[in-house]
């Protein structure tokens, strides 16, 4: 990546003291040293919203009240920030979003992208005549790996997809969890209709439609609440159909346990099968048809000639979750850059995914929704 005149700079709404995932974007963001944080409305309760500016070092004059103060005040500013990071619970994606780009700021939202299809829809025009970047953080996608099972599969190393099935499961809410990071995920107000299948079904959905380049078509979904009192789907499960043809199944399941983040994507081809384990992210398990299992390594093979940061340490060093989510900043930082300076943006960042795959990811959810609403019949994709 060319270099950039200066680091951009970052603002956030939510992910105050303690939120996971604010956290983790944080991090993220600074692995490669290509942002700085500077603003944020981290919360709305003015205490916490404080605490978390202090701590991250944030002028107090940028330590926002709500997220439209702050942007109308970024947006006037010489120094205002190049994009804003929404870590929200699900219902203030779109509102904030909205506010972000009609002031021309850039935005990198958390997923699902809203409660619902329409909701998300009603933003589609200002955000493709704003021009803007808008990414959606599927962190999974930015594996070493899972770019190098993409690019398999699209030199037909699998030969023709036949069949694709992917599963995510977790053990955290086996049992009734009282938390915040729990409780909202079961509010219908502010997760929306789906509960495991937007939370982790949507990065199920994103990626087996990312690596195996077919498009979903037609579901058929069972979906069910296991721990009572629990207002939101905790396990799903559900059969596919692709516009190619190829047949396949997800699960998602936030009740499994001895689960604690498993999300797995096996492919298989009329040449071969691929197999990627997020629990075990610097290989592949490839299978040409025929003959033994090979096990490819991150920083093997054409993989290795790789750069566009894809690969920050030698073969043997493990990269993980952290290095993956990072990739999605600097493969933002990469388009940033390349709108700056008016040239092409590098494949490797035109990867980063974006608000139409955030769409395609809601009418996967809400086919399946419509779905099971129907005694589990087979529903096609409205997008």
């Amino acid at each position: 990546m060319s270099a950039l005149a200066r680091r951009l700079r970052l603002g956030m709404v939510g992910g105050g003291d303690g939120a996971f995932i604010g956290a983790v974007h944080r991090m993220a963001a600074r692995l490669d040293d290509r942002f700085e944080w500077v603003a944020g409305a981290f919360s709305r309760d003015p205490a916490r919203a404080a605490a978390s500016a202090r701590a991250l070092f944030i002028a107090p004059e940028r330590s926002y009240p709500d997220w439209q103060a702050m942007a109308r005040a970024e947006a006037a500013r010489d120094d205002g920030i190049d994009a804003v990071v929404i870590v929200t619970p699900n219902h203030l994606h779109i509102p904030v979003a909205s506010a972000f780009i009609a002031q021309g700021i850039d935005v990198i939202c958390e997923k699902p992208l809203a409660r619902t299809y329409a909701e998300a829809h009603a933003l589609a025009h200002s955000v493709r005549a704003s021009e803007r970047i808008f990414a959606v953080t599927h962190p999974y996608s930015g594996y070493p790996m899972v770019r190098e099972a993409r690019r398999l599969v699209a030199a037909g190393a699998i030969g023709e997809v036949r069949v694709v099935q992917v599963e995510y499961a977790q053990q955290w809410l086996a049992e009734p969890v009282a938390s915040p990071q729990a409780s909202w995920r079961d509010d219908p107000a502010q997760a929306g209709p789906a509960g495991a299948l937007g939370d982790i079904g949507s990065h199920a959905l994103h990626l087996m439609e990312f690596v195996s380049g077919v498009a979903l078509s037609e579901v058929c979904a069972d979906l069910a609440s296991m721990v009572p009192g629990r207002r939101l789907d905790d396990q799903v499960q559900a059969l596919l159909r692709f516009e190619n043809g190829a047949r396949g199944g997800l699960w998602a399941c936030q009740v499994a346990p001895g689960q604690d983040n498993g999300l797995r994507l096996r492919l298989f081809g009329s040449k071969g099968s691929l197999v990627f384990d997020q629990q075990q992210p610097e290989t592949l398990l490839v299978t040409p048809s025929g003959q033994p299992t090979q096990i490819v390594k991150r920083g093997a093979g054409e993989h290795g000639r790789q750069r566009d940061a894809l690969l920050r340490l030698p073969a043997g060093h493990p990269e993980g979750f952290i290095e993956a989510f990072a990739q999605l900043y600097w493969d933002y930082a990469e388009r940033w850059a390349a709108r700056a300076s008016g040239r092409p943006a590098t494949h490797a960042s035109l990867l980063l995914p974006g608000f139409e795959e955030g769409l395609r990811g809601l009418a996967a959810i809400e086919a399946m929704l419509r779905s099971h609403a129907l005694g589990s019949q087979w529903v096609k994709l409205e997008h």
